[in-house]
């Protein structure tokens, strides 16, 4: 029979944008900076693609809907404003 080994790997550190010193603030005013967290449909990212800790996902997704209910961000995107067409 062959030996079968398990690779094994490491996990890469994932370190949160929104923890540490010099880290941004999260305020529902910064549209710049929720942009970054919503897909080209207009959803708010999970934080396993955007690794943002738990606590910060909460506080992020709140600032986002906040935003969007002042009207300062988009429900949805329709699909020209993300393709091009019309």
């Amino acid at each position: 029979m062959a030996d079968h080994k398990k690779k094994s790997f490491s996990k890469r550190s994932r370190s949160c944008p929104f923890s540490g010193e010099g880290a941004p603030a999260i305020d529902w005013k910064d549209v710049k900076l929720l942009e970054g967290y919503i897909s080209e449909r207009g959803k708010i990212m999970p934080s396993r693609i955007t690794n943002v800790s738990q606590k910060k996902q909460r506080e992020l997704a709140r600032a986002i809907k906040r935003a969007r209910y002042m009207a300062l961000m988009p429900y949805l995107r329709t699909e020209s404003e993300y393709t091009g067409r019309r």
